[in-house]
């Protein structure tokens, strides 16, 4: 009789089984439908395939699309199915890495020709037939040495150089059908398990992201486990493509990136700069009234200073190249906090100073390989809207409900209202002790509970010198974006052995607070264009009003609003082109201006004006009065 074995499930509840029972059995126990849902499983912890079979007691939770890890197993395994059908398109495939992303997924092929979209389409016509053949995923545990000697006589290369470097003796690899993989999995038991996805585009894509390797092509692609769900997806990709910060950002004539000047950085215009100078504008005013000062530091500094901050050695990969100045080796800054300390260091501090809130519009420069450059969203020079705190340790929470304060505030101005908080963790790389990370990230949960703000924790992600908290915004598409962040930081501050003068006559050590509220004010910019589609609010729009005559004879009563308005500070323009009122209209839209007011004989005989909206909305018989009294509370209430 085969040996009893005791199972704990997810609720706490136990169940008795024969040894060797596989998860996918355990989930046919429980239930048809959970076991119709299943992807994959848990094993004490650990993600493995629902033909795993329990040696002894164990628990295990049963993982389904809805289960935080099921999205990814579920896209990673329409990944392989996507390299089989290329494999038996085009025998003479050779296979990169074809990883779950965030929505979706994608795969590397080295091909001989360029995949059209035609070929795409018989990629995906091949892979429905595959998931209607209903192919079993299979997966072999083998020494490094098989493995090599099999993917060798596969010519599959980039598979070769992937387990030479892996450190394990075994590795495993999956099959489906005729094709097979080096991989982690786990995986779905087989094909027929996946009920609707699409392929999306095709880019090439450095093997292992460099420049100097072969360039692959990478498809992408995305799955769900409903059509339903497939179709709201594409609808906000669509939605997604007509908001691309990258393609407004031209329309509306905001900004340039031109590699004669260099990749990665951005040439503000006109329309984009005003934008940006509003926004710093609110920053800086808001900063000011909650006790904050402002300092600027320059763009160069001695390497020997990234040296003592730790920089050099835990983050020179993203540093550029030192130039040489009289002999001394300098380096763009790639932060800001250095800068900050050095003026803290100009002269004998006291308690009764603190706490010292020090904030800064820092430009800084950072390496980002070519091939990860994403309109303002990645870049290599960026402003920070960067700050510094210092302070005794009696002030820490007190200061990070400040500073939690000011940023939903700032944030939800913005018009976002919607966020995620994250407590990031101690990396593997890191200096100080741990005594220290335990306090610093003791005092980023307790603020946030204070602040009734709730939070999840993810494992590892905190910065070299300390933990933090890290606020990601939700725009209109529901897509979150990485803004505001607070790191507490015990370490930086002993680098560069700061005091202050305590109560006690003795020289004591500061606790200093890393924060940003916008990030980037490159990438925070890109977010906002996305979350508005380009129609900013009345208060950031870089043209508030256009007034649009009727005809040439209206120019002058067009003009004389204009001033009137200007006077008052609306931005306002006029246009006196010889066009159709209607072209001026369409045009006025296309450059999303919040107010077309249009003048003609009847506005002049009254003395008003008639106003429409960008959504389409007309007002007639309008005083100048009451359209400015409108406009000037849309200011004041930034809306």
């Amino acid at each position: 009789m085969a040996k009893e074995i005791k199972v704990t499930l997810p609720d706490g509840s136990r169940m008795e089984v024969e040894k060797g029972t596989t998860i996918f059995e355990i989930a046919n126990k429980i239930g048809p439908r959970l076991a119709k849902d299943a992807l994959a499983g848990k094993l004490d912890g650990k993600l493995v395939d629902l033909s795993t079979r329990l040696p002894e007691n164990s628990t295990i939770e049963v993982i389904t699309f809805s289960s935080p890890e099921g999205p990814d197993i579920y896209r990673h395994s329409v990944s392989h199915i996507m390299a089989q059908a290329v494999s038996e398109l085009y025998p003479e495939a050779k296979f990169g890495i074809g990883p779950a992303i965030k929505d979706g997924f994608y795969y590397d092929f080295d091909l001989e020709n360029p995949l059209s979209p035609k070929e795409l389409e018989k990629v995906e016509k091949r892979m429905k037939e595959i998931i209607k053949e209903d192919t079993s995923f299979t997966c072999e545990e083998m020494s490094k040495e098989k493995a090599i000697e099999l993917f060798k006589s596969l010519n599959q290369e980039y598979k070769v150089e992937l387990i030479e470097e892996i450190e394990d003796k075994t590795v495993k690899v999956y099959q489906n059908g005729n094709f097979v993989d080096l991989c982690r999995g786990p995986h779905i038991l087989s094909t027929g398990k996946i009920k609707a996805f699409k392929l999306l585009s095709v880019a090439g894509a450095y093997w292992r992201g460099d420049e100097k390797r072969p360039m692959l092509q990478r498809i992408y692609g995305t799955a769900f486990d409903s059509s339903k769900k497939l179709e709201e997806y594409l609808h906000n990709q669509e939605e997604a493509l007509r908001r691309d910060h990258r393609k407004l950002g031209k329309e509306l004539d905001l900004f340039s990136i031109n590699d004669d000047f260099g990749a990665g950085l951005v040439l503000w215009h006109p329309k984009g700069a005003l934008v940006r100078k509003i926004i710093e504008d609110f920053w800086r005013d808001e900063h000011l009234k909650r006790g904050y000062e402002m300092v600027m530091t320059p763009h160069v500094a001695k390497v020997d200073l990234w040296k003592t901050s730790g920089h050099w050695d835990f983050y020179r990969e993203n540093m550029y190249s030192p130039m040489k100045i009289e002999e001394q080796e300098y380096v763009v800054k790639p932060m800001n906090c250095p800068a900050h300390i050095l003026i803290y260091k100009s002269k004998t501090r006291s308690y009764r100073e603190l706490p010292l809130r020090w904030a800064e519009l820092g430009t800084v420069y950072r390496y980002e390989r070519s091939g990860v450059l994403h309109g303002l969203l990645r870049v290599r020079g960026f402003t920070q809207d960067d700050a510094h705190i210092f302070c005794h340790p009696g002030q820490i929470e007190d200061e990070i409900l400040k500073i939690l304060d000011i940023a939903l505030y700032m944030l939800r101005t913005f018009g976002f209202n919607e966020y995620e908080i994250y407590v990031s963790t101690r990396p593997d790389k890191y200096v100080g002790t741990l005594e220290h990370w335990e306090k610093s990230t003791a005092a980023l949960k307790k603020a946030l509970e204070e602040a009734g703000l709730d939070y999840r924790i993810d494992p590892g992600e905190g910065v070299f010198y300390g933990p933090k908290i890290d606020i990601k915004i939700k725009d209109a598409l529901g897509r979150a974006w990485q803004c505001s962040t607070i790191q507490v930081d015990f370490n930086i501050p002993e680098r560069f052995d700061i005091t202050y003068m305590a109560k006690d006559n003795r020289e004591h050590r500061p606790i200093m607070i890393h924060r940003a509220i916008l990030g980037s004010m490159e990438r925070f910019i890109g977010c906002l264009i996305e979350h508005y589609a380009g129609a900013f609010p009345t208060w950031l729009a870089p043209i508030q009003a256009i007034v649009l005559p009727i005809a040439d004879r209206h120019n002058d009563y067009a003009n004389e609003v204009v001033s009137e308005l200007s006077r008052a500070g609306i931005r306002i323009e006029a246009d006196l082109r010889s066009e159709s009122v209607n072209k001026k209209i369409r045009d006025s839209q296309v450059q999303k201006i919040p107010y077309m007011v249009i003048v003609g004989d009847k506005e002049i005989d009254t003395q008003t004006i008639s106003v429409r909206t960008r959504s389409g909305e007309d007002r007639r018989d309008m005083s100048l009065q009451k359209f400015l009294s409108g406009l000037v509370k849309e200011m004041n209430e930034r809306i």
